[in-house]
């Protein structure tokens, strides 16, 4: 699929996208479950994706982008955007779920993605961009470092 990468389109997602874009989600979770299985889905995971992504289109504190190849959503990235209550810069965009279907990655789909993304958020006031994903994931780590991303917490969990 050379070339795809300059016939991707990237939008705003809307209310009809909300069930394909949950899709995805679930798509992103069950990827993730096969990093780690402190991450296994819940049994009612495509229920309460669609409610998470619902919800996320219509939050002002929330953007959600898709990427469209010839009019279908073959992506996702939702960051939260909030405020950092002790430390400088203030303003914060947390990329929470990212997600391009296998097909149309290694094509620099996902950076232009989070290009897009990156430049939405700077127009609405964000300093700092964060992005949020399983540790486990050596992929995602290689990827956001090749973007000048770095970590800067650790988050440790232990099963009861």
């Amino acid at each position: 699929m050379a070339g795809v990468e300059s016939k991707l389109r990237y939008r705003d997602a809307r209310n009809g996208d909300v069930d394909t874009l949950a899709e995805l989600v679930v798509r992103l979770k069950r990827l993730n479950e096969e990093f780690d299985s402190m991450l296994t889905v819940r049994d009612d995971i495509k229920v309460v994706s669609r409610s998470y992504i619902s919800s996320a289109v219509k939050d002002k504190n929330c953007i959600v982008i898709v990427a469209e190849y010839k009019g279908k959503v073959v992506g996702l990235l939702k960051a939260d955007l909030r405020e950092r209550r002790f430390s400088q810069p203030m303003r914060e965009g947390r990329i929470i779920e990212f997600y391009i279907m296998p097909e149309y990655r290694k094509h620099g789909s996902g950076t232009e993605m989070l290009h897009h993304a990156i430049e939405k958020m700077k127009h609405m006031g964000v300093q700092m961009i964060s992005a949020e994903f399983p540790s486990q994931n050596k992929i995602s780590v290689q990827f956001y470092a090749k973007q000048g991303f770095r970590p800067i917490t650790n988050i440790h969990s232990k099963l009861l």
